[in-house]
């Protein structure tokens, strides 16, 4: 029987991997395959090449997606999101 995949809150697929495909990444960002791969080669999108394959986990994308790719500590100041007022 073939295994069918749900999506989550966050919108990635559950699968038994912790893996994300490319497939996935392209219609999260809503751009296509090769603007994946390409982001991949540059290593915009955190992942590890093994071959012709790349291994992305879905906490690294998790990761930069939220941060947008930046590194800690890159000039971002978080803004507090409500301000109470005494």
């Amino acid at each position: 029987m073939a295994e069918r995949t749900q999506s989550n809150a966050d919108g990635l697929a559950n699968s038994p991997s912790s893996r994300i495909t490319v497939l996935e990444i392209a219609r999260r960002l809503n751009v296509g395959r090769l603007a994946v791969y390409s982001m991949l080669e540059q290593g915009i999108i955190p992942a590890v090449r093994l071959g012709r394959r790349w291994i992305i986990t879905k906490h690294a994308y998790q990761q930069w997606e939220r941060t947008c790719g930046m590194q800690p500590g890159a000039g971002l100041v978080a803004q507090p999101e409500v301000t109470v007022v005494h």
